[in-house]
């Protein structure tokens, strides 16, 4: 089947329309975040961080101390960004030093 130069031109126009609405991406893996408060200073251990959240997405370094992420990222070219993290810091020890949880939801 042969298209015409004018069906040439809609199809891809539908391509290209179809491309842009879903132009979307998500990065990173979704995590309990009710569950933060279970994070106790000095006390949680890394076996407790995982045995509530999983894996980390990413693991670092800050200021010679461990740090643990979990993070979803999702963004869309038509709405609005959604994203969360948690960077949890370990002491030497192993247990939690301090942890900082952010997101774009607006929570009231």
């Amino acid at each position: 089947m042969k298209l015409s130069k004018t069906g040439l031109i809609k199809s891809l126009l539908v391509l290209l329309f179809a491309s842009i609405v879903s132009a979307c991406a998500t990065v990173g893996k979704e995590f309990p975040e009710e569950a933060i408060p279970q994070l106790v200073v000095d006390s949680t251990t890394k076996a407790d961080v995982k045995a509530i959240f999983g894996s980390p997405w990413r693991v670092g370094s800050e200021s010679g101390l461990t740090t643990w992420t979990y993070g979803l990222y999702k963004y869309s070219v038509f709405s609005p960004e959604n994203t969360k993290d948690l960077v949890i810091r370990f002491n030497k020890d192993g247990t939690v030093a301090s942890y900082t949880f952010n997101t774009t939801a607006h929570r009231e």
